[in-house]
């Protein structure tokens, strides 16, 4: 069951390859972590771990504070902040850190999650 105030996160470090593929695909050479592979951990995230399999994301909004130095391991995280069982909805805030504990970017996601079960039933459905 979902609860406010649980919380998921993942640690990683990109290689030299991810960047080389990165470049090839998209044609931009790259001088710090891109913004869609940081955002790619929320993605990870949300999708495997927290709500997890069968999660759909209806919105995200992302501050990029600072820029990630190509060898830099990065912490996502994401906690949930609200839940909305009579939609499905779960809303959590995203964030993302160097190991110094600078902010690379934080923001909200809201997604559809199959899991949402409301913690205070009305009396009727009790």
């Amino acid at each position: 069951m979902l609860t406010v105030g649980q919380s998921a996160q993942i640690t990683r470090t990109f290689s030299e390859r991810d960047f080389i593929t990165y470049e090839q695909l998209s044609g931009v050479r790259v001088t710090e972590i891109p913004e869609p592979l940081i955002a790619a951990l929320f993605s990870y995230l949300l999708g495997v771990k927290l709500p997890g399999s069968g999660t759909n994301y209806l919105k995200q909004e992302l501050k990029f504070i600072a820029p990630a130095p190509l060898d830099a391991t990065l912490t996502a995280k994401v906690e949930i902040t609200d839940l909305r069982a009579d939609k499905h909805l779960v809303d959590l805030w995203a964030s993302c850190i160097l190991e110094d504990g600078t902010v690379i970017c934080e923001g909200r996601s809201l997604v559809k999650a199959k899991d949402v079960i409301d913690a205070f039933p009305s009396p009727q459905t009790a």
